[in-house]
């Protein structure tokens, strides 16, 4: 990579009509500026975090700073990302040493996660609302020397205040959907000035590529997914292992299940049950993905007339129940550990799918619905590997995954091709980190 490649872009000629259309954007976001407040006073009834620090959402920071020394911002929207981005930050700590490291997030567990990536010194705020005031603050206030927004966190004003302010703002592990594409394609006048905008895009695959280009921008050459380099927590996977080891029933799990996916799956086993299916045999684990679900999934499947054992109250070894629920953070290697096959969730609801390498990384194979576009590239290469199977909807699914469970040798064979899946795509933090260093270490003042 040359400098060449690497300067802050040149500012972008605005059209009158690109103007009127930031403005407009700018207004709507400082009239929801309210609603925001109540959907976060809404969302601390059962989250308690989003009633924490508000004004830093408005550009408030009070005391708040970072000790002395060049600072690198890392915007992780949610709890995936904030996990991802761990191996490329440990990576730029022993590139840059004496960095100081500000971490930005706009949900509760992504702040929850942040918090073990932080060392003395660094800092951890939430992401600033995307009015002009508010983004204009936070650059001020804290004075990156280059940021970084993961996998597809783009928010006009945020670009344009680190672009007057002269600080080099980059999207790693890049991905764009075909949808997110046609909806920047039909509000074009406003996302493209701002994808252009970017310092750098550094796509996670040769298809989110192409989808950058289509938008004007120029990115880097693919790195590869960041997912990829992170470690399961091995202590973890092993307390899940032993209490399947544990069971006289093979361990079926639902995956970060998505709001309609646990109906689907009622649905789907009372047509198992009249069909004589025998769903039955196994042990069933439902994961939500997002914890003010829990308490909800949990009445649904009372309701339904099943026992349901919550691991935030049974434990690791849970009790004698029709459902173990998977009711607690940052445990997704003890659930992966614990199931022999996974139903992955938000590929059955037309959402976009989850993320499946860390069922890969432990050894967890995985039955996929047809909604996988957020995850397409890696959803493919998983299947070509023998690491994933996807069925059209949640009942052929459950009935792929007992046929897998009833035959230990491809059972064995999918587990072994899961594995090796997860550890053949490693490497993207690397290449990463080298990438960003020629923009770290440039004279910005030139």
């Amino acid at each position: 990579m040359n400098n060449s490649q690497t300067k802050l872009p040149a500012p972008l000629p605005v059209s009158s009509l690109q103007s009127m259309v930031h403005l407009v954007y700018s207004g709507l976001t400082v009239l929801l500026q309210p609603a925001l407040r109540w959907k976060l006073r809404r969302r601390a009834r059962s989250e308690p975090a989003y009633a924490q620090r508000v004004e830093q959402r408005f550009g408030h920071y009070g005391t708040a700073a970072l000790q002395a020394g060049p600072v690198l911002w890392v915007h992780s929207v949610s709890l995936g990302e904030t996990r991802a981005i761990g191996a490329l930050i440990d990576l730029l700590r022993a590139q840059w040493p004496g960095m100081r490291l500000l971490l930005t997030h706009g949900t509760a567990t992504g702040l929850d996660a942040g918090a073990d990536l932080l060392q003395a010194g660094d800092l951890q705020v939430w992401q600033p609302w995307d009015t002009p005031s508010a983004t204009r603050s936070f650059v001020q206030h804290f004075r990156p020397r280059l940021g970084l927004l993961v996998d597809t966190e783009i928010w006009p004003n945020l670009v344009r205040a680190c672009a007057q302010a002269g600080v080099p703002l980059c999207l790693v592990n890049a991905r764009l959907s075909a949808h997110s594409l046609q909806r920047a394609q039909r509000l074009h006048w406003l996302a493209e000035p701002a994808y252009q905008s970017l310092a750098g895009v550094w796509p996670q695959d040769e298809d989110q590529a192409m989808r950058f280009r289509a938008l004007g921008v120029k990115p880097h050459a693919p790195t590869g997914n960041i997912k990829f380099d992170r470690e399961p927590d091995l202590a973890l996977w092993g307390q899940g292992q032993a209490v399947r080891q544990a069971q006289l029933r093979p361990v079926l799990m639902l995956a970060v299940s998505r709001e309609g996916e646990e109906q689907m799956w009622l649905d789907a086993m009372r047509q198992a049950q009249a069909n004589g299916l025998g769903m039955d045999r196994v042990q069933w684990v439902i994961v939500p993905r997002h914890p003010q679900r829990f308490d909800a999934v949990a009445d649904l499947l009372q309701s339904a007339g099943l026992s349901v054992a919550r691991r935030s109250v049974a434990g690791a070894q849970f009790s004698a129940a029709d459902v173990w629920l998977g009711d607690t953070l940052g445990e997704m290697a003890f659930y992966y550990g614990l199931a022999d096959v996974a139903l992955l969730g938000g590929s059955f609801a037309p959402l976009g799918g989850q993320n499946l390498i860390e069922a890969a990384a432990c050894r967890c194979p995985v039955v996929m619905g047809p909604h996988t576009f957020n995850f397409a590239q890696a959803a493919e290469m998983a299947q070509e590997a023998g690491a994933a199977l996807v069925r059209p909807d949640m009942a052929s699914a459950m009935h792929a995954a007992m046929q897998l469970l009833g035959d230990p040798v491809a059972l064995e064979a999918a587990s072994s091709a899961a594995w090796a899946f997860a550890q053949t795509h490693r490497g993207a933090a690397l290449r990463l980190s080298r990438a960003l260093d020629v923009l770290w270490r440039q004279d910005l003042a030139v």
